[in-house]
């Protein structure tokens, strides 16, 4: 049980830490954000554990990676009392969470955990929108959780994990190119400054290629943009697919994509290249109700650490240029 005194310091401690993470010239996300505020919303509440879920509306999913003791949860959106917190727009408080019908037991029977009360807490951005839920578990001793009395000590909690999940929505949308769901330029040179820049400072080695789709233009003059816009979804997706583990392709502008790989030489730069390039050569792409077929050229490099990000994209793309000069549909290093 919390006293006031304890609450105060909580409180005290955890905007210290909050401020420490905004100062910091590491990069950050908002990741302690929500674990900070699901901290905080877990001591006022006086409850066992806290979780804040997001709501990904495009996949249909609500998933946390702030909840406290417990590992990434990612459960269907129209399912568990969090879904039915948000698809009823209300504050839901069970206090017998093993009769009511909306309870998932999954997650109990997986863990071993014994769940006695939850109080869900829907979270909504500035215009209204539901986003995410706080949610809480465990009433410390032996009363349940009070709709009126615990959502009042969680509003701030609430409060400020809509405001930096909002911020976080906007900063994705900022680095992701809407039509192929890939990063954008922006998100490459974030990604550079966060992953690649280290890998180049290592001295281990990073290789890249620029491509882009043999003459697109034709696709948009012939078939329409809205084929146009299926053909570059359809390559991006087989650009996507084809990344490993550590490495990422982004949407560099108009028809001309990025990939960058990590702790790999060359050689299998080129051999990735040219597997992709046989992959989009055979492939038959249904775009707007036509059947279209299109191939792409690409440019190799070995990241050189002498040079800036910008030269070394330059030196790629001399070679797409070469690539494109010399028939199109290759591979040039």
């Amino acid at each position: 049980m919390y006293n006031a005194e304890d609450i105060l310091k909580n409180i005290s401690d955890i905007s210290t830490k909050l401020y420490s993470e905004m100062c910091s010239v590491e990069e950050s996300d908002h990741k302690a954000v929500f674990e900070y505020m699901t901290e905080l919303g877990r001591t006022m509440a006086d409850a066992d554990r806290a979780s804040f879920w997001k709501w990904d509306k495009n996949k249909h999913q609500l998933w946390t990676t702030s909840a406290t003791g417990v590992d990434r949860i990612v459960i269907p959106d129209n399912t568990g009392l969090v879904g039915k917190a948000l698809k009823e727009g209300r504050v839901i408080v069970t206090n017998d969470p093993y009769n009511d019908p909306d309870f998932n037991k999954e997650v109990d029977m997986k863990t071993g955990y014994r769940t006695k009360s939850v109080l869900v807490m829907p979270v909504a951005d500035i215009n209204g929108a539901f986003i995410g839920a706080f949610q809480i578990i465990n009433k410390n001793g032996d009363g349940g959780f009070d709709e009126v009395e615990d959502v009042r000590k969680l509003s701030m909690a609430a409060i400020i994990s809509g405001l930096a999940m909002e911020s976080e929505s906007f900063f994705e949308e900022s680095h992701h190119d809407k039509l192929t769901k890939l990063k954008n330029r922006m998100g490459f040179y974030s990604d550079f400054s966060r992953r690649f820049n280290k890998v180049v400072d290592d001295k281990r080695p990073l290789s890249l290629f620029i491509c882009d789709i043999d003459k697109f233009k034709r696709v948009n003059d012939t078939y329409g943009h809205n084929a146009g816009d299926d053909v570059l979804a359809f390559v991006a997706s087989k650009l996507e697919s084809a990344c490993g583990d550590n490495e990422s392709v982004y949407r560099w502008g108009g028809e001309e994509f990025i990939m960058m790989m990590p702790d790999t030489d060359l050689e299998a730069c080129v051999e990735k290249a040219e597997k992709i390039r046989i992959s989009i050569m055979e492939s038959s792409i249904e775009a707007d109700g036509n059947t279209i077929n299109v191939t792409m050229s690409f440019g190799c490099r070995l990241f050189d650490p002498d040079l800036s990000i910008e030269e070394n994209i330059s030196k790629a793309d001399e070679h797409l240029y070469t690539a494109k000069e010399s028939g199109r549909n290759r591979v040039i290093y």
